[in-house]
């Protein structure tokens, strides 16, 4: 879990993981100024705590490198803002365990209740947009590209240089061009989302810089696999 000023939902989101799916719970706090890393470790979970915050991708580096180091097989990323129902878990990391995919993501087109769920609507129309133009470029099809609720293989985190993408929110779509260069097998499933006060999202003018840097990283992407230019994190 990459936690940032979530302890007035890190204990609901921790009641609802079903913990016999789930061998090890590890939350990395990014020097959060709240109570998330106390109340954290008073439900048992295994924290790290970031002296200095990297941000939302640095964050995920150190929680994936922790589960490799813990032994992990598959690694589970739900956010702690109690936004993506962890119930879900069990249906994405099935897919994994039958050896049909090396990834699979929670996707809320599938799901089909973004509105209903409070995705406002301006959000929804840049998430279709940008996916589209992801699956262009990426030679693939993918509902969504920008879900935080996502299960990988040991295989596929040790494949790739993850520690070599960004600390920002475009983690999530470097990550996935890493896997689609090393010929990975990514599945969807649908999900519902909660959109409330106190569920970390980010507003307009940080979503457009977020934009922005997928479309760099497509442009990057395309240069690597065309052998125009050489990208450290996509070897």
């Amino acid at each position: 879990m990459p936690a940032y000023w979530a302890e007035k939902t890190i204990e609901a989101t921790w009641n609802a993981i079903p913990k016999e799916w789930v061998d090890d719970i590890i939350l990395t706090d990014d020097a959060s100024g709240d109570r998330t890393v106390e109340i954290s470790r008073g439900l048992g979970i295994h924290v790290l705590v970031h002296p200095v915050n990297r941000g939302y991708g640095g964050n995920q580096k150190t929680c994936y490198a922790e589960a490799l180091r813990r032994g992990a097989d598959i690694v589970v990323m739900v956010h702690p803002d109690h936004q993506y129902d962890p119930q879900a878990i069990p249906r994405l990391i099935l897919p994994i365990l039958d050896g049909s995919a090396d990834a699979v993501f929670g996707s809320r087109m599938l799901g089909r209740r973004f509105v209903e769920g409070g995705m406002p609507r301006w959000k929804f129309v840049a998430n279709v947009l940008l996916t589209a133009a992801e699956n262009v470029v990426f030679n693939m099809y993918l509902t969504e590209y920008h879900s935080g609720f996502r299960a990988y293989s040991r295989r596929y985190l040790e494949a790739i240089a993850f520690e070599e993408n960004s600390d920002g929110f475009v983690f999530d779509t470097e990550i996935i061009a890493q896997g689609v260069l090393k010929e990975m097998r990514i599945e969807e499933i649908p999900i519902t989302t909660r959109y409330f006060p106190e569920a970390s999202q980010i507003g307009f003018g940080r979503s457009c810089i977020y934009g922005l840097r997928i479309l760099v990283t497509m442009g990057k992407f395309v240069l690597h696999n065309l052998g125009i230019a050489c990208f450290p994190q996509f070897r």
